[in-house]
């Protein structure tokens, strides 16, 4: 049951932990590796790149392969971020989110394998055009910051009867069913986020993690208000998913407002120091409503590669 993911990167579950800001920090991404995926670092705008480094030692001290998710649009103003990466040589770098392009070919002589994620088939074509090794096919069911265009089994579908380059699936993949449905479609594995939320790795805040554990798959909202809020620098055409909450209430539909609201600005700040799950983000997909308990990121893999037995039941059925 090998996939181009598995032999690729040595791995025994066909899984990339997505790269997480704020989440997936060397502890997750290294755990996510010895468990038999491939962790991802999530190395966001607000990071320095010292601690690219620093976490990425840290996920790099399993001796097993591991990713780096980088975001186009803060590499632009932020190079020393590429350079980290650079320097370590990492199996696996996601370009995302912005004109990655001039970023793909310097990756690629230094032997990395080059990955975007696409959240329509004309992301594709760029993707295609810009001479990436793989494409993360995301989904509007995803956490986190992406398109809300299409659902993640349609944009599968059309990704893969338009490229023979490997093809990830994101969105909505928050189990071994989920994971042996992508496969069975063509999927060369899972690129999945939420399902690592709460593990004992994450870098997440025990406030946090307890929302996540209360959430069910209803519970969250596509939109940029908390981006309005941060000010971090998002693109207009890239929202995110993430919990609903009172602050995204107060806010909604008065983003442009909110951009230079400065009480606002700091509410969401402290928010975020705070952890507190009223007025914090808390990025987070469709499948959140799977999370039921705090888990290692061993357990969860462990799990995922259940979907074994579901892609022989379906083959029994043909």
């Amino acid at each position: 049951m090998g996939t181009w993911l598995t032999e690729t990167f040595g791995l025994s579950v066909p899984v990339v932990g997505a790269p997480m800001a704020n989440v997936s920090g060397g502890k997750l991404t290294g755990a996510i590796s010895a468990a038999g995926g491939l962790g991802m670092l999530g190395a966001g705008s607000a990071v320095s790149a010292e601690w690219i480094r620093t976490e990425g030692a840290i996920a790099a001290q399993h001796g097993k392969p591991y990713g780096v998710g980088l975001m186009a649009w803060s590499v632009k103003d932020h190079p020393d971020h590429l350079d980290a990466v650079l320097e370590l040589k990492p199996a696996l770098v996601s370009l995302s989110f912005g004109n990655y392009s001039p970023y793909v070919e310097p990756l690629r002589a230094a032997g990395i394998v080059v990955a975007t994620q696409a959240g329509t088939v004309a992301d594709a074509h760029v993707a295609i055009a810009a001479g990436v090794d793989a494409i993360v096919v995301r989904g509007a069911e995803a956490g986190g910051h992406g398109r809300n265009a299409v659902a993640t089994l349609p944009l599968l579908q059309a990704i893969l009867d338009l490229t023979d380059l490997p093809v990830l699936a994101g969105g909505g993949v928050s189990g071994p069913r989920g994971l042996a449905a992508v496969l069975a479609a063509g999927a060369a594995g899972g690129w999945i986020g939420t399902a690592f939320l709460t593990c004992e790795e994450a870098l997440t805040p025990d406030a946090s993690r307890q929302r996540l554990l209360e959430a069910d798959e209803t519970d969250t909202v596509y939109g940029s208000v908390f981006d309005a809020a941060s000010r971090a620098g998002w693109p207009a055409e890239f929202g995110g998913r993430a919990l609903r909450n009172t602050f995204y209430d107060t806010w909604e539909g008065k983003e442009d407002a909110l951009k230079s609201d400065d009480d606002g600005h700091s509410q969401y700040v402290t928010a975020t120091r705070s952890a507190d799950p009223t007025s914090a983000s808390l990025y987070a997909g469709q499948g959140v409503g799977a999370l039921n308990s705090t888990t290692t990121a061993a357990e969860v893999l462990e799990h995922l590669a259940s979907y074994k037995t579901y892609l022989r039941a379906a083959a029994d059925l043909a």
